[in-house]
């Protein structure tokens, strides 16, 4: 098959974020598929672009056999009118993607949500070439909007938005999500039941690695490695670090990554007077997990929002999991994997006090309860978020794609 995946924040392991799609595409192209990833070069969050680009404006990579296609988009700083000027000449740069010359054109195209316009010129595109049509549901919109507070439900954004969700959901022939609870949603707004799959969010253990046992200290570091965004609910995790500065000397707290958010947070960190807390730049994914080894804990945070209720599928936990380190688990969400894991205690995200006590008690068992809870939460991603395995079950849905009655 030629399988097209058109997904605006997809990036290659020699930069920070989640490799979902490459890994997936390498899987396939190891089984003797054509993959190539439609992205942005723009960089979501270092928000800078590494490329020169020719009045073209894309540029072809291949790594590891999976061709990625960058598309050069307008810059943005924050939550500006900027970012909605991206998300747009994505979709637009999306759309004007070719077969090469004298190729075939796609079997299949993957439009991914992260962002709805893009899952729009996936619908698009694969019409155009007669194709099949997967949908992959990474966030629900409008549903975060309205959820995390940030529009009402006649905003116009919220409107259109809803109707890109209910068009793709009727006119896909797979749909792909990551929210283990999102099905009746799903169902509820045009889905197809019998055509939707769960899969997950993973870790590519060969580039974790094995579990390094934690270096020997006083200090107990936990470290956040992620977006630094509105949802990520750090400003909580600043206030329990201000609870413990004074009463638990010995609890540092590590910020590694970049977003819309950053220069806020440093500033209200630096209000709030916390010598135990640092921030640093994010490193690409190919070093992230000798990043992750140098802490003693991790801490898996969102704000407190009903939108989590579908379920969480961050990268970041997994890849928490893999490193065989105790994980504070602060999301409002009936899908715990660190509980279900064994792997960490559980907070309330909305309450410092409750974070700061969970950090006290991580902090407080002994170096073999700490390996212990690790050791759990690594054997829960090798029998359930394996890259491998969840990419073989993303190349059946991709099959059947490829094969269903179209719509």
């Amino acid at each position: 098959m030629k399988i097209w995946f058109i997904h605006q924040y997809a990036v290659s392991p020699g930069t920070p974020g989640g490799t979902r799609h490459f890994s997936t595409a390498r899987w396939l192209v190891r089984q003797g598929h054509e993959v190539r990833i439609v992205a942005a070069s723009f960089h979501y969050s270092l928000q800078e672009e590494p490329r020169t680009f020719s009045t073209e404006g894309r540029q072809r990579e291949t790594v590891d056999g999976v061709v990625f296609e960058w598309v050069q988009t307008h810059a943005y700083r924050g939550n500006s009118i900027g970012r909605i000027l991206n998300l747009l000449s994505y979709a637009w740069q999306a759309l004007r993607t070719r077969p090469a010359t004298g190729e075939a054109g796609p079997d299949v195209v993957l439009g991914s949500s992260p962002q709805p316009f893009a899952a729009l010129a996936g619908r698009l595109l694969a019409h155009r070439h007669r194709a099949r049509f997967v949908y992959e549901v990474r966030d629900l919109w409008p549903r975060t909007l309205l959820d995390l507070g940030r529009a009402s439900r006649w905003n116009p954004a919220v409107l259109g938005f809803g109707w890109i969700e209910r068009h793709c959901l009727r006119h896909a022939d797979q749909v792909v999500t990551l929210l283990a609870g999102s099905v009746e949603y799903l169902v509820s707004q045009g889905a197809n039941r019998d055509r939707v799959t769960w899969i997950p969010n993973g870790v590519d253990l060969g580039m974790a690695g094995a579990m390094r046992p934690a270096v020997p200290r006083q200090d107990c570091v936990f470290l956040y490695a992620g977006a630094i965004g509105m949802a990520n609910g750090l400003d909580a995790l600043l206030e329990a670090a201000a609870l413990l500065q004074e009463r638990a000397p010995r609890i540092r707290v590590e910020i590694m990554g970049q977003g819309p958010e950053r220069p806020r947070l440093e500033g209200r960190a630096r209000e709030l007077g916390l010598t135990n807390v640092g921030f640093r730049a994010p490193v690409p994914k190919l070093r992230v997990h000798d990043a992750l080894a140098e802490a003693d804990a991790f801490v898996m945070i969102l704000t407190d929002s009903p939108v989590f209720r579908h379920g969480i599928s961050p990268n970041k936990l997994f890849d928490y999991l893999a490193a065989g380190r105790p994980v504070l688990f602060a999301v409002n969400t009936p899908m715990n994997a660190v509980e279900e894991a064994g792997a960490g205690i559980t907070a309330d995200p909305s309450c410092p006090a409750s974070l700061a006590a969970a950090m006290e008690r991580i902090a407080a068992l002994s170096p073999a309860e700490r390996a212990q809870m690790g050791q759990r939460g690594r054997q829960y991603v090798e029998a359930h978020h394996d890259v491998e395995r969840l990419a073989e079950r993303f190349g059946r849905v991709l099959s059947e794609g490829a094969t269903a009655d179209h719509l």
